[in-house]
């Protein structure tokens, strides 16, 4: 069975390649689960947030924006101090503040699923890439993202991150095209 290269690392990416990444997500909830892993990634590897993703989901009150909004001080110096996330004060506060943004979000276009999908009508962009080589670090609907999420006060959203996380949720394809996942997530899209 052919995979994209970057899932044949370790158990742990093979198996989110499998499962997740590119599938098309619309629920709420588990899109700010990537858009604050993604910011949480920016400088290491996606194999170091997947490590640590359990222990994000508790720490973060399995990604409630409604909670994580409302955090303390009290409770961001408790994550600075737990060895299972990544503990970078920046990254910790803007998960609190773009929780903030994200409900602003919810409550102008009542879900943020509307919001973020219409950056790319609604549908699944289809790449064609060869190798991952290929594959672009940001396109111009990550930069238009990018943009208006700063204008809305989201942090660690700049346009390489916003493609990863365009990628993860489906609104990219870009296993390549001899990834036996392509196709089923061309379907998975229609």
């Amino acid at each position: 069975m052919i995979r994209c290269e970057w899932a044949n690392n370790s158990k742990l990416e093979q198996e989110y390649h499998d499962k997740e990444w590119g599938v098309p997500i619309h629920e709420d909830r588990h899109l700010f689960e990537f858009l604050i892993l993604e910011g949480a990634q920016a400088g290491l590897s996606w194999s170091t947030i997947l490590k640590k993703r359990d222990q994000y989901r508790l720490a973060f009150d399995h990604f409630d924006p409604g909670k994580v909004a409302h955090y303390s001080q009290e409770k961001i110096a408790h994550l600075l101090a737990n060895p299972g996330i990544i503990r970078n004060r920046q990254k910790i506060h803007s998960a609190v503040i773009n929780a903030r943004a994200f409900l602003a979000i919810q409550k102008e276009f009542d879900t943020f699923d509307r919001y973020i999908w219409s950056f790319v009508n609604g549908k699944t962009i289809q790449n064609r890439w060869k190798t991952v080589l290929d594959i672009p670090a940001n396109t111009a609907e990550s930069n238009a993202m990018s943009e208006d999420l700063k204008k809305r006060g989201f942090r660690f959203v700049g346009n390489t991150i916003c493609y990863a996380f365009m990628q993860a949720v489906g609104m990219a394809n870009d296993h390549t095209v001899d990834c036996y996942r392509h196709r089923q997530i061309c379907q998975l899209s229609e």
